[in-house]
């Protein structure tokens, strides 16, 4: 059964006409109530992002995770990422252990890199350590969730002596996802682990990326790992609205104000135009962004040939008026899903 679901930062960027920018707390509060509806409407998960920069409000998702959970019932609480390698591998496991208690067996952790890199000298790490951080961070993520009692030598981590870590997880297995940008190395570093992967499809033609899923899964198999544990995911920026012209117009400002920050901040990104955001929504692009007719064919064709479990819907990227993001929610749920889940049920 493909899984469905919507990623978020929490972004804190102007609103188009009214150029309005919402304080970090009032797009906390936002984010709950976008959780509690994507949970009425029949999302599978909702995922958030952790940052520690100005234009993102949320730097600990597991705090509003958890507030998202006290109201909700069915829907999956995840991170999007939480960037392991400047994070204590100890408390993050007891933070989403406490989630997965407080929504009885709902929580998971995304874990990755990040792609922004605030938080290092935030809290104390080297650039220069970067892979040694995630890998060693890693490890310990997954000795921590397979044993009650932690024997530890670290490196880049505190070493443990014979202590117990608690709360434990609510649920047996509980699910540990690693999202990468793509890179093959990563693929086969997380299939050798036998760890589910989501890859962030947010540009070029995400039909391209057949090849290295098909490299992860049989490389995981390689590794002596069941095909039903090497789990894909994807996420990618999109909204749904009424039509698909009107939504092609409402997403362009804020993906446009977002995307040309990072590019003044990245040498190898560049601002948006115009022709190249219109080439990102139409039938090759990366964005899903349109009808929920329109959005769910296309999707319909990505985790087909992709042959994707779970996909996120990353919603919005750069601020959006919250009436309308909570309308794409409600359009998504009850639109887009049913459209693209009846169409795998059909082919069971």
């Amino acid at each position: 059964m493909i899984e469905l679901g919507i990623s978020s930062f929490g972004e804190t960027t102007p609103i188009e006409k009214t150029g309005e920018v919402l304080s970090h707390d009032k797009r906390i509060r936002n984010l709950i109530e976008e959780i509690e509806l994507s949970d009425k409407v029949g999302l599978d998960i909702y995922a958030i992002g952790e940052h520690h920069r100005s234009d993102f409000a949320v730097s600990a998702p597991e705090i509003v995770l958890a507030a998202g959970a006290v109201n909700t019932k069915n829907i999956k609480l995840s991170s999007a990422t939480t960037n392991i390698s400047s994070n204590d591998p100890v408390r993050v496991f007891q933070n989403f252990a406490t989630i997965d208690a407080i929504s009885n067996g709902r929580a998971e952790i995304m874990l990755g890199r990040g792609s922004f890199t605030e938080a290092f000298p935030l809290f104390g790490y080297k650039l220069e350590n970067y892979e040694e951080l995630f890998n060693e961070k890693l490890d310990m993520m997954l000795e921590l969730k397979k044993n009650e009692i932690i024997n530890w030598k670290g490196n880049f981590t505190q070493s443990i002596d014979g202590r117990g870590v608690y709360p434990r997880p609510v649920q047996e297995d509980f699910p540990i996802w690693v999202a990468t940008g793509g890179h093959v190395e990563s693929s086969l570093r997380i299939a050798q682990k036998g760890l589910p992967i989501v890859y962030a499809i947010i540009g070029g033609n995400p039909l391209a990326f057949k090849q290295l899923i098909d490299i992860y899964k049989k490389f995981g198999v390689e590794n002596g790992h069941s095909p039903e544990k090497l789990k894909v995911a994807a996420h990618s920026w999109g909204f749904v609205w009424d039509n698909t012209e009107e939504a092609i117009e409402k997403y362009f400002h804020p993906t446009k104000i977002l995307t040309d920050q990072i590019a003044t901040e990245r040498p190898h990104w560049r601002g948006l135009s115009k022709e190249h955001y219109l080439q990102s929504v139409g039938p090759d692009g990366a964005m899903f962004v349109g009808s929920p007719e329109h959005v769910a064919d296309k999707l319909i064709e990505m985790i087909e040939n992709l042959g994707l479990d779970r996909f996120m819907l990353h919603l919005p990227i750069g601020s959006m008026p919250h009436e309308e993001v909570l309308k794409s929610i409600e359009l998504y749920g009850t639109k887009v899903a049913p459209i693209v889940k009846d169409y795998f049920n059909k082919k069971k």
